[in-house]
């Protein structure tokens, strides 16, 4: 079975640049409604063009912290292409933090920023599958719920208290939701990444060689990834191949958490 999603519709978000932006770009080019998510309306336009009311892509500007902004997002996903039958919640902010300092509230910021979001938007999507799916045939699959997610979940870095706290924090949310929404007919996967050269990181190693040579360092397979070896896994969960895997948290690391060292770069 081929990783087909053609026809289907997805809402990305954090899909204005980096990993978000390459899954929302295949998606539309294997032949699906994408809407494009993201609070940066200036780059969307930028990578997208002017908006258009034609076509298999859309975007959707808006802060995902806020409920409104979720449900209008669902609703303007709506109006265009009708159903919705895949999530990739792509949004996350990567902070460091000082495990020492009470008054940090980095842990405060990117549990706002990329776990409660994913979960509020989550529901509803998820609400919204369930109704689509009214009258259909039980077997027949209602939709699939992609996380970004990173192995800082389970690797410690002295400086990345908050980012590996809500990593891990995420990570149980995918398997807590995959089991709520298993009798709906609804997966729920996580991509848990080690290093993918995305653009931010692009630009972090181009002003700092010895980062890049750490990193392959402590990557078994001593190379960095490619943002097309983290969109064709995006794809497989989203995609009927994977229709029998729910609440999974898929490793994309060149097996980095295969080792020790505690302060290896996880991001």
């Amino acid at each position: 079975m081929s990783f087909s999603i053609s026809g289907k519709t997805a809402i990305v978000t954090g899909a204005a640049s980096g990993i978000g932006l390459a899954i929302g770009k295949q998606f539309a080019d294997g032949g699906a409604n994408v809407m494009f998510a993201d609070s940066n309306e200036a780059a969307l336009i930028a990578e997208l063009g002017e908006p258009k009311d034609e076509g298999n892509i859309r975007y959707f500007a808006g802060d995902l912290r806020e409920r409104l902004t979720i449900a209008n997002l669902l609703s303007a996903t709506i109006d265009a292409f009708d159903d919705i039958d895949i999530l990739v919640n792509g949004a996350r902010q990567v902070e460091q933090s000082d495990a020492l300092d009470p008054q940090d509230e980095s842990l405060d910021r990117l549990l706002n920023q990329n776990l409660l979001p994913t979960l509020r938007l989550s529901q509803q999507v998820a609400r919204r599958m369930i109704k689509q799916g009214e009258g259909r045939d039980d077997d027949a699959p209602r939709g699939s719920i992609v996380n970004l997610s990173s192995i800082a979940a389970r690797r410690t870095h002295p400086e990345l208290l908050a980012f590996s706290i809500a990593s891990a924090a995420l990570d149980q949310m995918t398997r807590s939701l995959s089991v709520s929404f298993a009798p709906h007919r609804i997966r729920v996967n996580s991509i848990a990444f080690g290093s993918v050269m995305s653009a931010s990181l692009q630009s972090t190693l181009k002003e700092n060689r010895e980062f890049r040579d750490d990193i392959e360092e402590h990557t078994p397979l001593g190379r960095i990834a490619a943002p097309s070896e983290l969109t064709e896994a995006a794809q497989y969960l989203a995609s009927d191949a994977s229709g029998f895997m729910t609440g999974q948290i898929m490793t994309l690391d060149g097996g980095r958490t295969l080792l020790d060292p505690v302060a290896a770069p996880v991001h």
